[in-house]
């Protein structure tokens, strides 16, 4: 993720130029300007800028970008459109798509000076659908005035904040083909939607109270001896101004809130009161994963709040207040006024700012950080709609903080991570998705992808242009399910485009796979880590061959192995494995995912190592089975060899969240500890595998410390992969390596190989848009797809 400029304050005197030129033959020209041109204010934008070069003419959109049309004098004519892309509104990416002179206006628009023309339908194929975005310093001004119109309206915005992705319905992006189209605009309201030199002119979210979305609460107060929901249970209720005063009380309370946003519903508590945090984790079934918190702006930088509970760099810094309002990961301060339960086990706290006006309001009169977790049960998407929530998390959630403004299609928060000085995408979210790629070949037919099981994103590719949904989740579960085949459907119909064949994982059983064999279309196949390898390349734009490593937990490998621990040389479509890690078998398949101390037994098994602990985690049956290869898959994963160190040293011999024991292994492992030599040898079959078995000396030790012995696991996983990365540079020569898949979400892991791979000069590629999870596969497929059959 690059971080963008903040949107600026509205200033239409800068726009204004010395006019005074000398006459000549007027020109006229048409342009056509692409990219993100629509819900950001561009339009508005391009009227003002004619009308202070004095020039005539139109600005319309049409279905997938801006039309300009444009009369006068040739030297304001070409000062113009330098600052067409130049001055453009800081939301919007223009690029200039076509320019050309045309004759003279003559009727329509003639000697009428400047216009906004009606929007016209045509092709979406080439729109960029505009993110939600966070609320901008204008607005959030009027918010806090209280001689404005909308003085403490949750749902101020102009055409520099506010809602988009989540609230359009079809292109062009013009309010009767959004959510907004219920709410009909009030006399002062459609003054400044009609006024060209109003920000909020054609804001399509625009709304005051006298015309707008408001916000209702809903509390159930059950009598002595009821759950909360229970028939005999009494109701609170309230609106407007007092339903934002009666979800605060609460929050003080300690009660748990679902609260409406943006992209869906937050469970929201108070983030200091450890009975608050105890609670929505028992009622959530959610004992270890993490908990977002939510802060307020404060101080020059916006940062003050954040930096109470967490430290922030440079990089930390510059992702919190980045437009697009991530959760970021930042290490804890050791006395930060957060409970406990907050992050168990871990060294970082996810931290975001307040991005809406209503999450502005609640923070400021709330006085403290909040938890602010997604509405959903877990790992299914995040719920919309009010009585679907109410119904779904009405064993959650306390109370209610509703609004009636409709949300099209749900959108998590983003994550981010500060990796080797860079900020590295978790998971895309409202404010990041729709992200839009350019893709390293043009398509022949416009592809659909559908990604993996778990973090699962869905994108659609056409011509050399590639979309990819925001977080969808875990397709377990009927609402996963639901959410993705709405995903699917609004894809294709907010771009115009039809696909015309599908790409899924190679593995059957998944719910995804198993969707795109029935849907109709031809289907293409792609290996797991082949997607995750051809993602990375795919957005560096490498079509040379490279080595990329793809580490994670399990995917369906070409041998009909579990893969995970895989260097592969190539390029998207033609990937052959080089390096890898000594195969094991897991005792229960899919249930090692879930406890790690299946992993750690599979190692001490397969080598004949005494774990003291083993005999009282394992059955005689549970060996037996696994001696015979019953339900015991081979792989050669990282993913499980951390969970099997995490087990072993006691860190995490069960999991439940994925990825806990990782996760709490990093926490107490540090950088620059002596690796172990991992013996590498050359395979029958051309393969170079890394010997993980004399780490198994220092993981059972128990004289040394659980921070010594992860840490030393940590170097040692590092060099084994320099040392694979030199045997194969050594055959083929290559020089570029890429590290991608859900292993390098590890920031000790990732940035030892990085260290060590350029040390040794080699170029060293990392996700920096696309995750380098399982969410950057549906991406990684079309790339594949399309490598592998351009046509």
């Amino acid at each position: 993720m690059q971080v963008s400029v903040r949107p600026g304050r509205f200033r239409p005197e800068a726009a204004r130029r010395d006019n005074a030129l000398k006459p000549g033959s007027p020109v006229a020209r048409e342009y056509e300007i692409g990219g993100r041109v629509q819900g950001v204010g561009f339009r508005p934008f391009v009227y003002r800028l004619a009308v202070a070069h004095g020039l005539s003419g139109w600005v319309r959109n049409r279905a997938g970008a801006v039309a300009v049309v444009v009369e006068g004098d040739p030297d304001a004519v070409a000062r113009f459109a330098a600052a067409l892309i130049a001055e453009a509104p800081p939301l919007a990416r223009p690029t200039l798509a076509a320019s050309r002179p045309i004759a003279a206006l003559v009727g329509g628009t003639a000697g009428r000076g400047f216009v906004i023309l009606p929007s016209i339908d045509g092709e979406a194929r080439e729109a960029v659908v505009p993110p939600d975005h966070f609320a901008c310093d204008d607005c959030l001004d009027e918010l806090r005035d209280p001689a404005q119109r909308r003085y403490r309206y949750p749902f101020i915005n102009c055409t520099q904040c506010g809602p988009r992705y989540t609230l359009i319905e079809r292109l062009p992006y013009d309010r009767p083909n959004t959510a907004m189209a219920g709410f009909a605009l009030c006399p002062d309201c459609q003054r400044e939607y009609d006024n060209p030199a109003d920000r909020r002119h054609h804001a399509q979210p625009l709304a005051c109270p006298s015309c707008g979305p408001r916000l209702s609460f809903r509390r159930r107060m059950a009598a002595p001896g009821l759950r909360p929901g229970s028939p005999a249970s009494a109701e609170c209720e309230a609106a407007g101004e007092e339903a934002l005063a009666a979800c605060v009380a609460s929050l003080r309370a300690g009660l748990t809130v679902a609260v409406k946003g943006i992209g869906g519903y937050h469970l929201m508590c108070d983030a200091a009161n450890e009975g608050a945090v105890a609670r929505l984790r028992a009622s959530k079934h959610r004992p270890h994963k993490p908990l977002a918190v939510m802060v307020g702006e404060e101080g020059r930088d916006r940062l003050d709040a954040a930096r109470r509970i967490v430290r922030l760099g440079p990089v930390e810094s510059g992702m919190l207040v980045d437009p697009i309002r991530p959760i970021v990961l930042a290490a804890k301060r050791r006395n930060a006024p957060l409970a406990a339960g907050v992050a168990p086990g871990l060294s970082e706290i996810g931290v975001m700012l307040a991005y809406s006006p209503l999450h502005h309001l609640l923070l400021g009169d709330f006085g403290g950080p909040l938890v602010a977790t997604s509405g959903n049960i877990s790992g299914e998407p995040v719920l919309t709609d009010p009585d679907e929530a109410e119904a779904r998390l009405g064993r959650i959630a306390d109370a209610f903080l509703h609004h009636d403004r409709p949300i099209r299609r749900p959108a998590d928060d983003p994550v981010c991570r500060a990796i080797a000085g860079r900020a590295r995408p978790l998971r895309l979210g409202r404010g990041s998705a729709p992200l839009n790629m350019r893709l390293p070949v043009r398509l022949a037919r416009p592809l659909l992808a559908v990604g993996g099981q778990q973090k699962v994103t869905v994108a659609l590719g056409w011509n050399e242009r590639a979309v990819v949904s925001p977080h969808i989740g875990d397709l377990a579960s009927p609402r996963g399910l639901a959410v993705f085949r709405q995903v699917i459907a609004d894809l294709q119909g907010l771009y115009g485009v039809a696909a015309e064949r599908v790409v899924a994982d190679a593995h059957r059983g998944y719910a995804g796979a198993r969707w795109a064999r029935r849907c109709g279309l031809p289907l293409t196949t792609v290996f797991h880590h082949h997607a995750h390898a051809s993602a990375l390349a795919g957005e560096h734009g490498i079509r040379t061959p490279m080595l990329v490593f793809a580490w994670d937990g399990v995917g369906y490998g070409v041998d009909g192995t579990l893969w995970g621990g895989e260097a592969l040389l190539g390029r998207p479509g033609a990937w052959q494995r080089v390096a890898s890690f000594r195969p094991f078998a897991l005792p229960g398949g899919e249930a090692a995912g879930r406890e790690p101390w299946r992993s750690a037994l599979a190692l001490c098994w397969q080598t004949g190592a005494e774990w003291p602990r083993g005999g009282a985690l394992a059955c005689d049956d549970l060996r037996h089975a696994w001696r015979r290869r019953l339900n015991a898959p081979e792989t050669s994963a990282v993913g499980r060899l951390f969970d099997a160190a995490a087990a072993l040293t006691g860190v995490a011999e069960t999991a439940s969240f994925e990825g806990q024991g990782p996760m709490w292994l990093e926490a107490v492992s540090r950088d620059g500890a002596p690796p172990v030599n991992l013996p590498l040898d050359l395979g029958c079959d051309g393969v170079w595998r890394s010997d993980w078995a004399p780490l198994l000396c220092v993981l059972l030790d128990d004289a040394l410390g659980q921070g010594e012995r992860g840490s030393i696991f940590h170097a040692s996983l590092a060099a084994a992969l320099v040392d694979q990365a030199r045997r194969v540079r050594e055959q083929h020569g290559v020089a570029i390596v890429g590290l991608t898949g859900g292993c390098f979400q590890n920031r000790l892991l990732t940035q030892a190989a990085l260290r060590g791979l350029e040390a040794d000069g080699f170029r060293v590629l990392l996700a920096e848009a696309v995750p380098a999870n399982d969410a950057g596969l549906s991406f990684g497929q079309i790339v594949e797809a399309a490598g592998a059959d351009p046509s």
